[in-house]
């Protein structure tokens, strides 16, 4: 089989493979079909390169699923294809618009009770993960080049240590700080818009059912049962409020996060980024030895975030990590030269 052709087999036989590592996964029945059905048709794709003149002169091909493959199964059978669909749609799976809050009716079919409507966005697990790996990046990125800097100037151990602990923690705080003061803006603006809708739920509740009733019309239900639907919903207000809320004004309930949670998870990201350039002068390691060794250590971190951000991209896992490797050292190798020179001056 011509090397195209090998790739494009191999591709047909990974998605039919994720396809249906996605169906166990996920716990609607008709969704986990549609998924089959689609591992189905890339399974009869590959058949059909097997079957080109190529195909039938490399017989006893062995398929193994990648280890990008392996490490996506296994994140959304921990977490939900839901949760995942931007590393899902970074391998290419098709079927991912099932997923989206606002899919019109030909592609995506409508709730047919009170009890499903707002059941969408429950989970942003994907994009937390993602949030978290640039968080170690951006602290493991600014902390090495500080001690580089601090290095090249001459410093002995302790500074350098201490310099980049004072670094570690001014950068975390400064990353907490920032994040607060978005999520808790952020989430002052959401409360504010929901407070505004529970009013109007209040005061005109046939009003408000009538334009849900609209909204759900417009994407193809019939307009007797979207006003059933919209009339039953109303009758629990704070359900229905969650609904207006996402079909309305466009806001997601469930994206108030805690501001104190946002502050703690982004000082934990950038603090654990920042502390692995500072393993080596933890470890008692002294003069040009620590710094070699720090330079390593940053160095393969930021090999292992490039790989990670590539579950993301979709693109190749070795060359993003030779990128962040590239960037995230040049980084270094300027600082420490900066450094040097400077040291070299003041001396």
């Amino acid at each position: 089989m011509a090397g195209a052709e090998l790739d494009s087999w191999f591709h047909e036989r990974e998605s039919a493979w994720l396809y249906r590592e996605v169906a166990r996964a996920e716990p609607d029945p008709r969704k986990s079909e549609l998924f089959l059905k689609l591992a189905a048709a890339a399974e009869d794709q590959a058949v059909r390169w097997e079957q080109t003149p190529a195909g039938r002169a490399t017989p006893g091909r062995i398929f193994r699923p990648s280890l990008r493959a392996r490490i996506v199964a296994r994140l959304v059978r921990r977490f939900g294809p839901r949760s995942l669909r931007g590393m899902l749609a970074a391998m290419k799976l098709r079927g991912l618009y099932i997923y989206s809050a606002s899919q019109a009716a030909a592609g995506h079919a409508m709730p047919t009770s009170a009890r499903e409507v707002g059941a969408r966005h429950r989970s942003a697990v994907g994009g937390n993960l993602r949030a978290t790996v640039f968080g170690v990046s951006d602290g493991l990125v600014s902390n090495a080049s500080l001690v580089m800097g601090i290095a090249g100037a001459g410093a002995g151990s302790p500074y350098v240590l201490m310099t980049g602990i004072a670094g570690m923690l001014a950068g975390a705080l400064s990353m907490a700080a920032g994040e607060y003061v978005s999520v808790r803006s952020q989430r002052e603006m959401y409360e504010y818009q929901i407070a505004l809708e529970r009013e109007e739920v209040a005061e005109y509740p046939d009003e408000e059912a009538e334009e849900l009733a609209l909204i759900y019309h417009a994407r193809g239900v019939a307009l007797e049962q979207a006003r059933e639907m919209s009339q039953a919903l109303l009758a629990r207000p704070e359900q229905a409020l969650d609904v207006l809320a996402r079909e309305e004004l466009g806001l997601n309930p469930d994206d108030l996060g805690s501001p104190w949670g946002a502050a703690s998870s982004s000082f934990l990201a950038f603090a654990a980024g920042a502390a692995l350039p500072l393993v080596p002068f933890l470890a008692g390691a002294t003069g040009m030895r620590a710094v070699v060794l720090a330079a390593a250590t940053a160095l393969v971190a930021l090999f292992t975030v490039g790989l990670t951000l590539s579950l993301f991209t979709g693109r190749a896992g070795v060359r993003g990590g030779l990128r962040m490797v590239l960037i995230g050292g040049g980084a270094g190798l300027v600082s420490f030269c900066v450094g040097r020179a400077v040291g070299s001056a003041v001396q």
